[in-house]
């Protein structure tokens, strides 16, 4: 009976308000993904933006055998190469779409390079990046310019 009144008077009231927090958190996770040109995406969240390839670039390059990750404590500047991907068709280079400090890196693809291909913009991440500048950011392409530009690239 204690349970069922302390969920009636402090949980419903404010099941409102977490809910429109949940939603705006989502909003917000969303709206921060960003593209670069060169088929890399960047998700930020707490001033910390998490790096990889894109699903278009994992097709493109075939089964991915070997990655190159940066190492953790590196600065890195705007466009500046942070690592490489091999795969049974090629090799491309990974440059960093922002300027910061290198704070962690996904040590999984060294013994699995295979999650870029099955999960490329998730377990798939290359390296976690601490912004020093997030206005960087603008000059991305979110994911409908990001949709177009592929598009245009394949005609």
């Amino acid at each position: 009976m204690a349970l069922r009144l302390l969920t009636a008077r402090v949980v419903r009231p404010f099941s409102p308000v977490i809910r429109q927090a949940a939603s705006l958190a989502a909003i917000r996770g969303y709206a921060t993904k960003k593209y670069t040109s060169d088929h890399e995406w960047i998700s930020v969240d707490g001033g910390v933006g998490t790096i990889g390839i894109t699903d278009y670039a994992q097709k493109a390059l075939g089964d991915v055998v070997f990655v190159e990750s940066p190492t953790v404590g590196d600065k890195v500047e705007k466009q500046d190469q942070i690592g490489a991907v091999e795969s049974v068709k090629a090799a491309s280079d990974i440059y960093s779409p922002v300027t910061g400090e290198v704070v962690d890196v996904n040590e999984a693809l060294a013994d699995e390079p295979s999650l870029i291909n099955s999960d490329p913009e998730n377990d798939g991440w290359l390296a976690k990046i601490k912004l020093d500048n997030e206005a960087e950011l603008d000059c991305l392409m979110d994911e409908a310019a990001y949709t177009a530009h592929c598009e245009a690239e394949e005609h």
